[in-house]
């Protein structure tokens, strides 16, 4: 008897041994291709299904015994354009399998499926250490996919969305698991957002790896062996890009064009926003708005936290705090000002809210695993929860927004809570089941990507109603792609030096990870400010692309007038800088949107080259031509920072610096080390209160001398409206060409749109010679004098806005 207890105990624990056995794919015993797709299929059932996306993007599927599960994804659209190649070649050698494009070659092992990608002159970009290999999970069913990657010399890793912490990556792990993390701190993981895509730069050349998996997620950046990067998921496949650049910014370019740009935002979204939890009753909303107006402090969006609603009821008012919404958001209207409203997830429980009867009519809401609906405490109490991976309730969600827009006037909305989160327990329990678009999932599965799904359904009701103006909207969490339908913001942050270094740190990493309509609540959520700390911030924010003060109304007051005269005046002052940069943020946009360049980008992404600019995590650029670096120490009258090589123009003197180099930029509380590229031409707009207050009947360029040759661009479609679907819009393309004697300037205009500007005030910085005359266009142009802000004299010249070359001697 003894003899068989024992026996059966050895089988008992060999059984758990072999539960939590790894396994690895087996010998290749066949290979298909179909056009550009590869079907390997090895002696243990295990299959990698290589597509050929184009010939700088490769997908890898692997399949455990079980096979393919049905191929969708959220962050993917399924119809997208599979590019024509113009060179594919496959070919099977003794012991592996090649596949070559134009730019990559790709290399199979015959006996474990191990992969190898170099490019075309033989520089091996990844590698497979252990490769594909996963783990059963007996308690959820699920496999647990992982891939381990040899680490090359030299590398540095960049991207994953939101996480706070140095801008390189290696040494370090992460976890996508969008949390409720409330007063964050540098190294806080999770966070908001579910970004599972990373760049990699070694031997100054750049590839990223997406991850197309939406549940739990860990990256491991040779934190546990110093030769070895690897990813898992608790579930779902083995599904993962390579995007080749070879430059950094093109990498990001791949991905953003993969999981597809945003469409153009509405100019007046690029303006400044106020927001605090929470502005109510409407007497106080209105004298924060009169605020702006009376100091003359630019400000295009106001917000309303849930205090606005009828018992934190979705789609309703307080009766009490805004009796007549729709005449005071029209008056508002009238005075420049737009209202964005919250909505978050949680329906609350109550047999006379209309929008929770009808989700609980039409079976919206999520239900438990044996059939209850799920219930969770936020801020209306109890309650329930819709299903936004469900066709019809994003159709119905979507509807929900008629009221508020189309009737009601308001512009904008923003998603909170939708990681989700719940009071308490954080989150939804596993066993909540979803649609998933017909792909029925566990809340494993469809959590990190709820948040993203929410911003879909919003998004296109705020669109419809919002015609034929554009909409906006923002959101706290997302994953990849939910740059189609919103911008966003890094969450419940602190008052603190800390968090204004963080901001910057953050807002870099999210732009370079594909999502760029981002910013910081200024000044911190969480605590207050003191005035030095709200100066130093919105002078950073005005160079993000999403500009908003956001502050928890437990805190104190946080209006750019809330810290005394000089940071009012300190406020004004970069605010109206913001709205002068508008043609260039909003072209900085458009660069985006058509060629899926970062608006914000790191040193790296600026000159990967340069080994120096490999860790430097502070300066960074917007656009092509303005290069940015915060003060985040108190006590600051300035600070070193590295200038990428090439000529740079200190933006508040005119001095001349040479890049390759630190610098130290002198910046008094009135000032933020800002520079321009040598050769760059800057378009600013006259200061106004607010997108629309004034016809821009003139635009000031100013033009920084280059000895050589630069280009800018400046796009125009009027800032609102789907004309710029249909063509309407323009695109004047600079070329400026300096010598030791000369300067010239070509314009060359694409579309036919017609601004309301018809003249450029062009303004002449550090030309090496004193200019005699100038011509535009083979004719005679004056040249008169310009009281730069910088206290010095600077020649300029009137032409109008279609000419085609500028010549100065």
């Amino acid at each position: 008897m003894a003899d068989l207890i024992q026996e059966n105990n050895y089988m008992v624990n060999d059984l758990a041994t072999r539960g939590k056995q790894e396994f690895s794919p087996g010998q290749i015993v066949s290979c298909q291709q179909s056009n550009h797709d590869f079907l390997f299929t090895c002696d243990n059932g295990v299959q990698l299904c290589l597509q050929v996306i184009t010939d700088k993007i490769l997908r890898f599927r692997y399949a455990t015994e079980v096979g393919f599960a049905p191929d969708f994804s959220y962050a993917v659209p399924a119809d997208l354009p599979r590019a024509a190649l113009d060179f594919l070649e496959f070919r099977e050698k003794p012991d592996h399998y090649r596949i070559t494009t134009d730019r990559l070659i790709c290399t199979i092992a015959k006996e474990n499926l191990a992969t190898r990608v170099l490019d075309r002159s033989g520089t091996v970009l990844s590698a497979d250490e252990k490769g594909f290999h996963w783990e059963h999970d007996d308690d959820t069913g699920n496999d647990t996919v992982k891939m381990s990657k040899q680490v090359q010399g030299g590398v540095h890793y960049y991207g994953l969305g939101d996480k706070p912490d140095n801008m390189n990556l290696r040494g370090k792990r992460y976890t996508n698991w969008g949390t409720d993390t409330y007063g964050y701190v540098k190294g806080s993981d999770p966070l908001y957002k579910n970004i599972p895509f990373y760049l990699e730069l070694h031997q100054k050349i750049a590839h990223g790896i997406f991850f197309d998996n939406t549940f739990k997620a860990s990256f491991d950046f040779a934190a546990e062996r110093a030769d070895v990067t690897s990813f898992w998921a608790l579930g779902g496949e083995m599904n993962y890009y390579f995007l080749y650049g070879p430059t950094l910014t093109e990498v990001t370019q791949e991905y953003t064009r993969l999981t597809c740009p945003p469409e153009m935002p509405p100019m007046w979204a690029l303006g400044y926003h106020q927001c605090k939890w929470s502005y109510y009753p409407e007497s106080n909303f209105r004298a924060i708005a009169a605020g702006f107006r009376e100091r003359q402090i630019p400000c295009d969006a106001l917000y309303l936290d849930i205090d606005y609603m009828d018992g934190y009821r979705c789609f309703t008012w307080s009766p009490t705090h805004f009796p007549d919404p729709k005449t005071m958001v029209l008056e508002l209207a009238a005075d420049g000002f737009k209202t964005v409203v919250i909505i978050d997830p949680g329906i609350k429980i109550d047999p006379d809210y209309l929008v929770y009867t009808e989700g609980l009519a039409n079976d919206y809401f999520c239900r438990r695993a044996d059939g209850p609906l799920m219930r969770g405490s936020v801020w209306p109490g109890l309650c329930n929860f819709p299903d936004f991976t469900q066709p019809d309730v994003r159709e119905w969600w979507a509807g929900l927004f008629k009221g508020l827009i189309q009737e009601d006037g308001v512009r904008g909305v923003w998603n909170d809570m939708n990681e989700p989160a719940v009071f308490e327990k954080g989150t939804f329990p596993d066993d909540v089941r979803f649609n998933y678009d017909g792909n029925p999932a566990s809340h494993k599965k469809a959590h990190n990507i709820y948040g993203m799904q929410m911003a879909r359904a919003t998004a296109a009701g705020v669109k419809q109603f919002s015609y034929p103006n554009r909409p906006f909207s923002i959101t706290r969490s997302t994953y990849a792609g939910g740059q189609r339908y919103s911008s966003a913001w890094t969450g419940d942050n602190i008052a603190s030096w800390e968090h204004l270094w963080l901001a910057n740190i953050q807002c870099q990493r999210l732009s370079i990870s594909g999502f760029s309509f981002v910013g910081s609540d200024i000044g911190g959520f969480v605590e207050t400010p003191d005035g030095e700390l709200y100066a130093r911030w919105i002078a950073l924010a005005a160079f993000h692309p999403f500009f908003r003060t956001h502050s928890s109304g437990d805190h104190g007051d946080q209006e750019p007038w809330s810290f005394g005269e000089e940071v009012t005046d300190l406020a004004r002052k970069f605010i109206s800088l913001r709205y002068q940069l508008l043609p260039y943020v909003y072209t900085t946009f458009w660069q985006y949107v058509q060629q899926g360049t970062p608006m914000l980008r790191p040193m790296a992404f600026l000159d990967q080259t340069d080994t120096d600019t490999y860790l430097r995590m502070a300066e960074f650029s917007l656009g092509d031509h303005l290069l940015v670096c915060p003060i985040t120490t108190a006590g600051a009258d300035g600070r070193w920072m590295y200038l990428p090589k090439g000529q740079w123009y200190y933006w508040w003197t005119d001095e001349v610096r040479t890049g390759g180099a630190e610098v130290w930029a002198s910046a008094a509380l009135d000032r933020i080390p800002l520079f321009v590229k040598a050769g760059a031409v800057i378009p600013l707009y006259p200061i106004m209160q607010y997108v629309g207050e004034k016809v821009v009947e003139e635009i000031t360029l100013h033009v920084y001398y280059k000895n050589g040759t630069e280009h800018s661009v400046l796009y125009d479609d009027g800032g609102e409206g789907y004309g710029y679907q249909e063509g309407h819009a323009t695109t004047r393309r600079f070329t400026l060409t300096g010598t030791d004697t000369t300067l010239t300037l070509r314009q060359e205009i694409e579309g036919d749109y017609q601004p309301s500007f018809a003249t450029y005030r062009v303004v002449l910085h550090s030309l090496p010679f004193a200019p005699l005359k100038g011509t535009v266009d083979a004719k005679a142009a004056p040249l008169t004098e310009n009281e730069a802000d910088t206290g010095a004299t600077l020649p300029q010249t009137i032409v109008k806005a279609g000419f085609a070359e500028i010549v100065i001697k």
